[in-house]
């Protein structure tokens, strides 16, 4: 069973999440801004990927042109900044086991299949 990582109000998120029912994948859907993810969630989840977490970092978020931008962070503190910043994490993720993908486009859902 597939598990997505998603935000409804995120348009490329639902064209996720329409990709898995489309294509009538068991699914499982994880509402990560309500449901708090740990850094260690976070390491894991990204670590599934072979994505380092700065590459799942919304850089266009007024937090991360703020706050982030220009800056160096380990991958550990990435995860850390993140969890405590659930809206920089790019949607939506979906994991199939020990695999993960970013699945923008939706058809990279296919890769972890």
């Amino acid at each position: 069973m597939l598990k997505i990582y998603h935000n409804p109000r995120c348009s490329k998120s639902r064209a996720g999440l329409k990709f898995i029912i489309d294509n009538s994948l068991q699914h499982e859907v994880v509402e990560y801004l309500k449901e708090e993810l740990s850094a260690n969630d976070l390491k894991a989840l990204i670590y599934k990927t072979g994505l380092k977490p700065a590459d799942l970092v919304r850089t266009q978020e007024d937090f991360f042109k703020k706050n982030l931008k220009g800056k160096e962070f380990s991958d550990d503190e990435w995860c850390d900044i993140l969890a405590e910043n659930p809206k920089l994490l790019h949607r939506p993720i979906v994991v199939n086991g020990e695999k993960a993908t970013w699945a923008q486009p939706p058809e990279n859902i296919n890769n972890i299949l």
